[in-house]
């Protein structure tokens, strides 16, 4: 046994008078698709619906004496530190971004009450990191990095520690998300190479990926923060030391709107609530395919903190990403009964969900905004080729990133 093995081992035991252990649940539905025996380690079930609150208390319970924490998060860590000031009775600030969701802001309120000041600076993180960064150098805090602390690192090893008691041995094969690798390099350094490993990140923001092919940690040019839970622009010093040697073929890369699908699916499937970084591992299992059959797999769903306000913009990636849904531009002949016949052409499975026609009196044609929703992509195939056997004149931009975001 390895002292960092004794270490989480000992933050997992004190972890019991704070909270109780996520279930670690076996997935029927999963199981049966893919021909395993597929578990999900549930940190969305923790107290602040993630794994970040774990390595927030180790890391403070090995700073005993200090007064005041310091962190910097738009999100989970937030919450996580927040929680954790009120159990350790210290104070806490706690540098948010002046764009962060007021939900967020609520909810890591609400976990730290009167133990934590809220500071909002900055309209992106890297502005709200250095100012509590200075912060912390002005007044002496005590800054709890994400997941570039040792501390922190063994902190959120206890989700391996708990997996093994669960399951009473270790998997054959575990589904990490990465951010900054805080999580993915505790359970690495846990389980060490008794098990294979799939370390799942989202396409806009693969700072594991960049790291392995540079040899370093190295900053992405831009990260999309969809999945803001592992939306990460470099990873962490001390994490890639202990990730740097999982090769390339053990990573897989997921696009943000394929994530929606498995959001959709666990939501309407199982009635679990998935934050998209929270999604990762699961939708990676469909890559994984014939790799993981008879084997016992463990997939960590690392958070179910989901704003369903966003569910109306999850559902449209998800519609778009699968094809059955599509924007055009169509150019309209100002003619009598020029719209009825395109309607003609419709599909009994295809319906209107935009339309939006400006008529300009002085032009033959009029530009018409159109999103169609139907049931099967292939449905769209056959409405093309009416139109172009037809003469009009049309042009798809459902995947004009820029266009799309614009009138959309």
């Amino acid at each position: 046994m390895t002292d960092f093995q004794d270490q989480a081992r000992a933050a997992e035991t004190a972890m019991r008078d704070v909270f109780p252990p996520t279930p670690l649940l076996r997935n029927a539905h999963l199981s049966d698709r893919f021909g395993a025996d597929v578990y999900l380690k549930r940190e969305d079930l923790s107290p602040v619906r993630s794994y970040k609150l774990r390595g927030a208390f180790n890391a403070m319970r090995k700073a005993q004496g200090e007064v005041l924490f310091v962190c910097a998060s738009a999100g989970n860590h937030a919450q996580g530190v927040a929680y954790m000031c009120r159990h350790f009775g210290v104070q806490g600030v706690i540098f948010m971004p002046v764009t962060t969701p007021q939900q967020k802001i609520q909810k890591t309120r609400m976990f730290g009450g009167d133990s934590i000041e809220i500071r909002l600076v900055g309209d992106y993180f890297d502005d709200c990191l250095k100012a509590a960064q200075a912060f912390c150098a002005q007044e002496g805090g005590h800054f709890l990095s994400p997941f570039d602390d040792d501390d922190v690192i063994e902190g959120q090893a206890s989700v391996a520690v708990e997996i093994e008691q669960q399951l009473g041995r270790a998997p054959d094969h575990l589904v990490i998300p990465v951010g900054g690798g805080g999580l993915s390099s505790g359970v690495l350094s846990y389980f060490g190479n008794s098990v294979q490993y799939t370390f799942v990140e989202p396409l806009g923001g693969a700072c594991l990926r960049a790291a392995l092919q540079a040899g370093r940690p190295v900053a992405l040019p831009s990260v999309n923060t969809f999945a803001d839970g592992a939306a990460v622009a470099r990873i962490g010093e001390k994490t890639f030391d202990r990730l740097k040697g999982v090769g390339l073929a053990n990573t897989l890369t997921i696009h943000e709107d394929r994530l929606c699908l498995t959001i959709l699916e666990m939501l309407n499937v199982e009635g679990i609530v998935l934050e998209p970084a929270g999604a990762l591992s699961v939708d990676a299992l469909q890559d994984l395919g014939q790799g993981i059959s008879g084997r016992t797999v463990v997939c960590i769903t690392s958070g179910g903190n989901f704003d369903f306000e966003r569910l109306p913009e999850v559902k449209e990636r998800a519609q778009r990403y699968s094809g059955i849904k599509k924007y055009f531009i169509l150019r309209l002949p100002q003619r009598p009964g020029a719209l009825k016949d395109f309607l003609g052409f419709l599909g009994p499975e295809d319906d209107i969900a935009r339309f939006e026609y400006l008529k300009k009196s002085a032009r033959n044609f009029g530009s018409v905004l159109i999103g169609i929703e139907t049931v099967a992509p292939e449905n769209f195939r056959t409405l093309f080729d009416k139109l172009d056997a037809h003469g009009f004149t049309y042009q798809d931009i459902t995947e004009d990133e820029i266009l799309a975001q614009f009138v959309i």
